[in-house]
């Protein structure tokens, strides 16, 4: 080889290693100024991951310390927390728990009020006489379905999972606290596999109007806490009263002393009877009621009332689903259904959490970046051009270590470059020499 061509060897290598790649030969980006994907970022969907929980290490699902201090059957008013004893003390004091009697249910019927209290009157409002209180959740928005289930996690849960995966559909569990305790690993499939949504059904499943107060913080309140302790400390932020069974002193118990929001229905297939000794209806008959609401007005939304009881009730779930996906019905988890966050301290199941008890009102989820704010059905408007501070650059002009179109040399490179054209000189000289 010759002096000229070994210079000229060299000096393409050097420029090889400082020139940058062109945009259009570069497939990836950083996303902004920043090497990461916020937590409800897209792609993370595409790559599962456990869980993120508040930092606190918690007993693992399913063990000894885990279920320890929890009632193993009915909800123990004679061990609660002080903190909630003393929230509901004070709520009651500031009169912001009515003043209902408990109602009475005999043989599992509905409860009955005592003489003097209607249960449609706005003082007492029952839920179960379909009265109707602002701020309780009924319908979904008009073409939605709102997917939940009751009762479980039971054995009969599995299959229901199974399925939902197998779908990439994402629901609402209002769990039992007691099934959590015997089924740890039905619990643990819906929240850390499946990535579901997590919410109260009460502790024993009581007709809740039927008790007393401290009754209720109990029912509710363990139900929250083996929740919080079985999530990475997410505090739940709905809840649906068995039976539908609530009124305007358990709601407002519910809601000022553990800040939740009452869920009710709007259309119930009585699949939870398919089981029972006498069955209220049959699979054939729920297919009839699915048929008529899927293929019907699509205002309001479907809340539909559904157990993952038996797997007689999860057939019925899976044998209707098909129409909602053939007749447009847009499928959500009911806990999704304002867009809004699922748990009172993250925003879902694999979000941060923000540190939190039980009963702590104050607490909120994780501030969101503004850069990875969800869109609204409003089209955003495009940026203005001049450099307004706090507002996004327009579209067009590169954001922080992102290139356009034209190619950016660093002063290293600059430096590089001058080496290099200082070898072609001297290679030209040798020519001339």
């Amino acid at each position: 080889m010759s002096r000229l061509s070994a210079i000229l060897l060299a000096a393409s290598a050097v420029y090889a290693s400082v020139a940058p790649a062109h945009e259009s030969h570069t497939k990836s980006k950083p996303p902004g100024n920043r090497w990461y994907h916020e937590d409800d970022h897209p792609v993370h969907a595409l790559f599962k991951r456990g869980p993120v929980g508040d930092g606190i290490i918690y007993p693992a699902v399913g063990t000894l310390e885990w279920s320890a201090g929890f009632p193993p059957a009915t909800a123990d008013t004679t061990m609660l927390p002080q903190a909630w004893v003393d929230a509901l003390s004070a709520a009651t004091l500031a009169g912001k728990i009515p003043d209902i009697p408990q109602s009475t249910s005999t043989n599992g019927l509905d409860p009955v009020y005592p003489i003097g209290f209607d249960p449609i009157s706005p003082n007492v409002c029952s839920s179960t006489a379909k009265c109707v209180t602002p701020g309780d959740i009924w319908d979904a928005p008009p073409g939605v379905v709102a997917l939940s289930f009751d009762d479980g996690p039971l054995p009969a849960s599995d299959q229901l999972y199974q399925f939902l995966a197998s779908h990439s559909e994402h629901v609402t569990h209002f769990f039992i606290g007691t099934n959590i305790l015997l089924y740890p690993e039905g619990f643990k499939t819906a929240f850390e596999t499946n990535q579901d949504d997590i919410a109260v059904h009460t502790w024993t499943h009581p007709y809740m109007t039927t008790k007393s107060n401290i009754e209720i913080l109990a029912e509710i309140g363990w139900t929250m806490e083996l929740i919080h302790n079985s999530t990475g400390g997410r505090i739940p932020k709905y809840w649906r009263p068995p039976y539908g069974d609530s009124d305007m002193r358990v709601r407002a118990i519910a809601k000022e002393v553990f800040g939740l929001t009452t869920v009710i229905w709007n259309q119930d297939t009585d699949d939870w009877t398919l089981s029972e000794p006498v069955p209220l209806t049959t699979p054939e008959k729920i297919q009839q009621q699915m048929t008529q609401w899927l293929t019907g007005p699509k205002t309001p939304g479907l809340v539909i009332l559904e157990h993952e009881l038996s797997d007689l009730s999860v057939k019925s779930f899976m044998d209707a689903y098909p129409m909602m996906v053939s007749n447009g019905w847009t499928r959500t988890s009911l806990a999704q259904l304002d867009a809004g966050s699922v748990y009172q301290n993250a925003w879902n199941s694999t979000s941060k959490v923000n540190p939190a008890k039980v009963g702590d009102l104050a607490v909120k989820p994780p501030a969101r970046a503004s850069t990875t704010a969800k869109p609204t059905a409003t089209p955003a408007k495009p940026a203005s051009s001049s450099p307004t501070s706090g507002k996004p650059a327009s579209p067009n002009k590169p954001l922080g270590n992102q290139k356009s179109g034209a190619t950016h040399f660093s002063a290293v490179s600059l430096a590089l470059t001058g080496i290099t054209a200082a070898i072609v000189a001297a290679a030209i000289g040798t020519i001339m020499a």
